[in-house]
């Protein structure tokens, strides 16, 4: 979805923020959908996320112009292209692993190389995205150890990668796992190497526009849909 794109989903949602009804219960779900969709496109830590986190507690009407304010400020954004998909310093980010795994790839075609030498150079640049998409996205790992596995158990909780997602992730950790640990057998097939290569860059490639993702309701049909 291209950052225009968004307009139609900001009418919907206005649209249902401004008919909020009194009862809790039925704002709850508008608040939600209008927060997350905030947090999505705007960021964890942007002014139109906590504006709306700030009302929280206050009556269906005050949040209901809220929410219509937030949502008005972000298609005016939209419309005059202030609204960029991703921050410097994350395009700066994808764009050096970007680099990286085209290096991966002369890895790969170099038959004197050793294909585990590809795969952990994969593995590390996902590694470093996954890192960075946390990091950016305010989430936590916990107590688990920092590593492809935990980044990738707090992105899915957070409901940002479908679980199709997590299964490719885990497959491609077990190739880095493996390179790293010298367990040549499993990562000497320069096919397969080539195969988790192309995986990872659609991965990257599909997560790293925010203005690209499903909307909430969509994620969640996706999820059930693997």
């Amino acid at each position: 979805m291209k950052t225009a794109d968004l307009l139609p989903q900001i009418d919907r949602l206005e649209a249902r923020a401004a008919t909020i009804p009194n009862d809790h219960a039925g704002g709850i779900g508008i608040y939600a959908e209008v927060l997350d969709f905030t947090r999505k496109y705007c960021g964890e830590k942007s002014a139109f996320a906590k504006a709306i986190v700030d009302t929280e507690g206050s009556i269906p009407t005050a949040v209901s112009r809220t929410l219509v304010a937030v949502l008005q400020s972000i298609r005016e954004h939209v419309k005059n292209g202030l609204l960029t998909a991703l921050s410097i310093e994350r395009q700066a980010e994808i764009d050096t692993v970007s680099e990286l795994l085209g290096q991966a790839q002369e890895l790969l075609n170099d038959e004197k190389v050793h294909p585990a030498c590809g795969a952990f150079l994969i593995g590390a640049c996902l590694e470093e995205f996954l890192r960075e998409w946390v990091n950016e996205s305010g989430l936590s790992i916990g107590n688990d150890r920092p590593g492809i596995e935990a980044y990738a158990n707090a992105l899915h909780h957070a409901d940002l990668i479908s679980v199709q997602d997590r299964k490719n992730i885990t497959s491609w950790g077990g190739y880095r796992k493996a390179a790293a640990h010298a367990e040549w057998d499993d990562v000497s097939d320069r096919t397969l190497i080539r195969l988790m290569l192309e995986g990872v860059n659609v991965f990257i490639a599909k997560y790293s526009d925010p203005a690209s993702l499903p909307l909430p309701d969509r994620r969640r049909a996706r999820d059930q849909s693997v």
